[in-house]
């Protein structure tokens, strides 16, 4: 069966998911040009004609997965409820515990960014906009008296600080911390940093 013809679009997204999927799988050093063409089925050169290094394609790659993390995240924070509601979604999809894809690739991406200054500009914008999003959901809940946070720019940066910790444990030391302790300490931090109970996270 002829393969179906795709929109120059449509196919660097085609090679986009599969270099990610091949980063995932066998780290930025390892991963080659030949790798992202064996899963499609495609020649070396095809890849090559939309990202002219391997260099291009795994920046590319990490911007993609940025925006997608985040077209999520502003999803997620989108919704018509409490902002008690959207952060506790937010937080309980993008911890390790959660249903949030990708950790390795982040892990992957950290790690080569100290030595690409490329790489290096896409992890710190994802980082910031994240913690951006979480400032203003929670200066929302504040300002609606749902809650009370003293510096919300703070409590972001202190929770997603200890959900990227926990991700590099739960995802390179395998049983280092039990998942049901992690979503625990996640819980107590959010509950802690918003001044309410724990149990105030899902009975409101």
């Amino acid at each position: 069966m002829a393969r179906v013809r795709l929109s120059v679009a449509e196919r660097r997204e085609e090679l986009l998911r599969a270099a990610i999927g091949q980063i995932e799988a066998r780290g930025v050093a390892a991963v080659r040009i030949a790798d992202v063409a064996a899963v499609l089925g495609v020649s070396n050169a095809l890849v090559l004609y939309h990202f002219s290094t391997k260099e291009k394609l795994v920046g590319a790659a990490f911007a993609h997965a940025a925006e997608g993390d985040l077209a999520h995240l502003r999803k997620l924070l989108g919704r018509r409820t409490s902002a008690l509601r959207r952060l506790r979604a937010a937080v309980r999809w993008y911890a390790p515990t959660g249903q949030a894809k990708g950790w390795r690739l982040w892990i992957e991406g950290w790690a080569v960014a100290l030595r690409e200054p490329a790489l290096r500009e896409v992890t710190r914008d994802l980082d910031r906009q994240w913690k951006a999003a979480i400032t203003e959901v929670i200066a929302e809940g504040v300002a609606a008296g749902e809650f009370a946070c003293a510096d919300p720019a703070g409590a972001a940066l202190r929770l997603t600080a200890l959900l990227d910790g926990l991700a590099v444990q739960l995802t390179s030391y395998s049983g280092a911390v039990p998942r049901t302790r992690a979503q625990e300490w996640v819980d107590d931090t959010l509950a802690r940093e918003l001044g309410l109970d724990r149990k105030a996270l899902t009975e409101r």
